[in-house]
């Protein structure tokens, strides 16, 4: 077994998959430092994840002691028309829940004197003795190994990999959170569904995740609703990523810059497209954070002392639901691989591991989404996908097997 005791780690990137694992590696003994571009506290990121068991069983070994509940308990999926008829329903208990859920405990979890903000990334260097990273301040740090877990725009990735880049689904995601005190009685039958609604013009799906201070009780949820929706790269999608200013942003458009018209048209096209009461969600909801649809697939995890993990590594499309799963195994799989073989080494054992499997969850997402790529009105309108609305509830929103595509019932 490799010793681990002193040696030093760089984390780049500060949100969850970074946490897994600078918490890991700092529970056998390493030295590790996270830096992460974003000023200030990441507290308000994210909205509704779908949560697994195996997420859990990970952050207790991170260090993470909870005894509450992970989030608000759905008892299975339903299909539903564009009229608001059930098409198809299935038995699946799990936990809803919400991204501060589970980036908060791991935060909390890590000495906060060994982690940066507003730390940006430049270049990074190494050789047979270690890994240099330079940040835009003009200021370095050494280590033995590098993580790079800082998103599908990585910087870590642009540096060891820099062919590799997203590639546009051609959708969107209108992403929305509603409180449970706001709706209509009308909405009540449907709110503790995991809706998967097909209006004919993408898919929207819905389901309650918990509201203030992490609160599961009936009253104080909230409403997380996800619509995928069409949208040509190029002009159109140019369009969507400007602000009122004039800036086009690349990839995605922050929090709060999206133009007011761009809101509105969505709840224009939510009234005239979805059934009541789930156009309701969308007309109550008062701001928005859109998500253009990428994946990206790194043809290796390891180059020499850098690791790649989570999306920095394998983005897929969200339809699987196993973001924060898939970035929590890569860590757990990083820091064993690291107990048994010095740093090179140990990160090609880690790639052996990881990637099967990262590439059975792009493989499963893309074989999800490819109805709305296509601009089909709902999974099964051509039978050569294979895609019947059973299928698509079986394999939405569920860990994803390394032999999962292409076998699920």
């Amino acid at each position: 077994m490799a010793t681990t005791a002193g040696r030093r780690a760089i984390v780049i990137g500060g949100s969850i998959g970074g946490l897994f694992a600078a918490n890991l590696l700092h529970r056998r003994g390493w030295d590790v430092r996270v830096y992460d571009r974003v000023p200030g506290s990441l507290e308000s990121r994210g909205t509704g994840i779908a949560h697994h068991p195996e997420t859990e069983a990970i952050l207790a070994r991170a260090g993470v002691q909870d005894e509450h509940a992970p989030g608000v308990r759905v008892e299975g999926r339903v299909a539903v028309g564009p009229d608001g008829t059930i098409l198809a329903h299935a038995h699946y208990p799990q936990y809803v829940t919400a991204w501060g859920r589970v980036f908060n405990p791991l935060r909390l979890a890590f000495p906060a004197e060994r982690m940066r903000t507003g730390m940006e990334l430049r270049a990074l260097d190494q050789d047979a003795e270690g890994v240099t990273a330079h940040f835009a301040d003009g200021s370095s740090a050494t280590a033995e190994l590098l993580v790079g877990a800082d998103g599908f725009r990585s910087a870590v990735r642009a540096a060891v990999a820099p062919d590799v880049v997203p590639i546009y689904c051609g959708y969107v995601g209108w992403r929305g959170l509603v409180e449970e005190s706001v709706f209509s009685p009308a909405f009540a039958p449907v709110f503790a569904q995991f809706t998967f609604l097909f209006p004919g013009h993408g898919e929207f799906i819905g389901y309650p995740i918990p509201g203030l201070n992490d609160s599961a009780e009936p009253g104080r949820r909230r409403y997380n609703f996800l619509w995928y929706y069409p949208l040509d790269a190029g002009a159109p999608l140019d369009d969507l990523l400007t602000d009122a200013a004039g800036t086009r942003h690349a990839y995605s458009i922050p929090p709060g810059l999206l133009r007011p018209a761009h809101g509105a048209a969505v709840k224009a096209d939510a009234a005239a497209r979805l059934p009541e009461p789930y156009a309701e969600a969308v007309r109550r909801a008062e701001g928005f954070l859109v998500q253009p649809i990428y994946e990206l697939e790194s043809p290796a995890m390891g180059f020499g002392r850098v690791a790649l993990l989570g999306d920095a590594a394998f983005t897929a499309r969200p339809h699987v639901g196993v973001g924060v799963l898939k970035a929590a195994e890569d860590a757990e799989a990083l820091a064993e691989a690291l107990d048994e073989a010095p740093v090179p080494a140990a990160l090609a054992a880690y790639g052996a591991r990881r990637l099967p499997h990262c590439r059975a969850a792009v493989a499963v997402s893309r074989h999800l989404g490819g109805f709305i790529e296509r601009r089909l009105p709902r999974p099964d309108a051509d039978p050569a996908l294979g895609l019947t609305l059973p299928r698509l509830l079986a394999l939405s929103g569920r860990p994803v097997a390394r032999d999962a595509y292409g076998n699920a019932d």
